[in-house]
């Protein structure tokens, strides 16, 4: 990964377990509560309680084929995301940017870096995700960086708490996919 030495600029990082805390933080800042809503990710609005929790973290960490991109500006965690490969297929999510550095172009940059991660480490060929279909921001957001909806759902995991508790019944995550080594027209 790349690291960027100049004062301010992003640098990349494999995430290590002394990472967890500050990770599950960040993710739970981004997504959930009122500090979520400084930020234009929320999703406190569908879902209340958790996003995740150190277990869940520490599993990405430990699991084989997998990995979380820690992002620091001047030393200071500042986003995330999760990386798995899946064959010649990559599943991105767990993708997290402080609240306050929302729209600056940060989410940009760390999208960019995983999909180059994921190519030039892994030769993978495309990068999956899934979302709340709900989000129609985040959606169309991934859209301007070439990102398809693909109309495959898969429902939400109604009744465990460790994905949050929801606050409508229609939740749903799609498919999103990307072919690698494609720029967005």
């Amino acid at each position: 990964m790349e690291n960027v030495k100049e004062t301010g600029e992003p640098t990349f990082r494999a995430a290590v377990r002394d990472d967890v805390d500050a990770l599950v933080a960040l993710l739970e800042s981004a997504y959930r509560g009122d500090s979520s809503r400084s930020g234009w990710t929320t999703e406190a609005d569908l879902l209340e309680g958790q996003r995740t929790d150190p277990e869940g973290v520490r599993a990405v960490l430990a699991a084989p084929g997998s990995m979380m991109l820690a992002v620091e500006r001047d030393g200071t965690l500042v986003a995330c995301c999760q990386l798995e490969r899946r064959g010649d297929v990559a599943y991105f999510g767990m993708f997290a940017v402080r609240p306050e550095l929302q729209g600056d172009g940060l989410g940009k940059a760390v999208l960019a870096e995983a999909e180059r991660t994921a190519s030039a480490e892994w030769g993978s060929r495309e990068m999956q995700m899934t979302v709340i279909r709900q989000r129609e921001d985040l959606i169309a957001w991934y859209e301007r960086r070439g990102y398809k909806r693909t109309g495959e759902f898969t429902p939400f995991p109604y009744g465990d708490e460790r994905f949050g508790i929801p606050q409508r019944d229609d939740l749903a995550f799609e498919l999103l996919v990307k072919k690698l080594g494609v720029r967005p027209s």
